[in-house]
């Protein structure tokens, strides 16, 4: 345990009905004993209306509400002192301050109270990472996996994998370590079964859309079409502001714009981007910068979660451009249906058109109500039933290369390589959790954090 006490406001910084400041160390209860100078101190677990007396000059600070913890049963796994005072500015900046002055105290770095959890095994890294995914979350699709991940569901399936594969080393390396046994070669063979099963459940997990990233990150949909077919007008409707400047001018939209929407409890992250027309452009500086942000529209349709394909319905015939870009990615829009001669109903490349009016907002809830199902399909697991999901890229590579180790264990014939391998996927699996090879992660994994949390 670290011989330094940290502290920080936990909760949102600005003005508050109440704010939390939170310290945790060895010293905790010590800055207790110095903010109520001969007051009776409050029982551990129990809430007590304490008032807070500055020690410089012996001023009343606060009224504060204050929880105390014992180690190990807080949230670090250490002594821990939460001062629930009123959310003045003032209140919180003096009571900083006055922590400050204490010796052995210092403020917390970003994420360092989730760290000492971590350190103090109160959690494991897929935990601590749950924390930050939580406190980000908008949607509550974001929430919900959140706790999931939080209370557990990665940790367990990941440790359960290790521990089977914990069994399946242990006959590799009784060949191994016990040569004058007469234990049989056979032995090996009985590692394979679990080491093929775990195998194909990596398989299952990895091949899962990306829809745990995608959940955390927010879906990305782009709004792709030709010069004026409502694009822009499209995001204003849907964000019920004005994000996107709309002119009859072509080629208004240069860069691409970004708006976050919450669609059936999916976070979503729509892009506005310029319109296709790269047949017409010159090679004037206008055109140049136009050129520009045609090539990033087509880069934001390559990879875009789901593709918006947005025609003008009141012109002759369909964009080519835009007709070029229709896969199953793309829901199809025939904007202006208000001025439109007659509605398109027949297939578009194997997808059927949605008729919407910007103007109007006719079709607009029949469209919303398609994409909303549309993401919901890339969010359904393949089995059916809530498995839990990876959430970051680092599990991913984690993962991918445990899978390769043991496709190379099932491979070997030499028991010694065998085990060789079958412990490279532990390790990797390993990581992941926190169980090995971590120290160099930790700071990458909880500089992201608030610091407080």
């Amino acid at each position: 345990m670290t011989s330094e006490t940290i502290f920080a406001l936990s909760s949102a910084a600005g003005k508050a009905g109440v704010s939390v400041v939170r310290v945790s160390g060895q010293k905790a209860w010590n800055t207790l004993e110095i903010l109520m100078p001969h007051k009776e101190l409050p029982k551990p677990y129990s809430a007590k209306l304490c008032k807070l007396i500055n020690p410089k000059d012996s001023s009343v600070l606060d009224h504060a509400l204050v929880v105390g913890f014992k180690a190990p049963a807080s949230f670090t796994g250490e002594d821990v002192i939460e001062y629930h005072v009123h959310g003045s500015i003032a209140v919180i900046d003096e009571l900083l301050e006055v922590l400050s002055q204490m010796e052995g105290c210092r403020l917390a770095e970003p994420g360092e109270f989730t760290r000492r959890a971590f350190e103090n095994s109160k959690m494991d890294l897929t935990e601590a990472e749950a924390v930050a995914d939580l406190i980000e979350a908008e949607t509550a699709a974001q929430k919900n996996q959140a706790l999931a991940q939080m209370g557990g569901a990665l940790a367990d399936l990941y440790h359960g994998w290790a521990e089977e594969l914990t069994k399946a080393l242990a006959y590799v390396e009784a060949i191994i370590d016990f040569p004058d046994e007469d234990v049989p070669d056979s032995e090996t063979a009985k590692a394979l079964p679990a080491i093929e099963k775990i195998v194909a459940a990596i398989d299952e997990h990895l091949n899962d859309n990306r829809r745990g990233e995608m959940l955390r990150s927010g879906v990305q949909v782009a709004i792709i079409g030709a010069p004026n077919a409502g694009k822009s007008s499209l995001v204003n409707a849907l964000a019920q502001r004005d994000v996107a400047i709309v002119s009859d001018m072509a080629g208004t939209t240069r860069d691409i714009i970004e708006v976050h929407l919450n669609l059936g409890g999916y976070p979503v992250i729509l892009a506005d981007t310029a319109g296709l027309r790269p047949d017409q452009l010159g090679s004037n500086d206008h055109d140049t910068i136009e050129s520009e942000g045609i090539k990033r529209a087509l880069q934001r349709a390559e990879g875009a979660d789901i593709r918006l394909l947005v025609f003008d319905g009141s012109a002759d015939k369909l964009d080519q451009h835009t007709l070029e870009l229709v896969d199953d990615k793309s829901l199809v829009l025939i904007n202006k249906s208000d001025v439109s001669r007659e509605k398109n109903s027949g297939a578009i490349n194997g997808q059927i058109p949605l008729n919407i009016s910007v103007t109007t907002g006719e079709g607009i809830g029949e469209f919303l109500n398609a994409l909303t199902t549309r993401i919901e399909a890339l969010m359904k697991t393949r089995s059916g039933h809530d498995a839990p999901t990876l959430t970051r890229r680092r599990h991913r590579s984690a993962l991918e290369e445990a899978h390769e180790f043991l496709k190379l264990a099932i491979a070997q014939q030499a028991p010694d390589l065998m085990a060789e391998e079958l412990r490279a996927a532990l390790r990797s699996i390993g990581r992941i959790t926190g169980r090995v090879d971590v120290e160099d992660l930790l700071d990458v994994i909880f500089r992201d954090f608030c610091i407080g949390k």
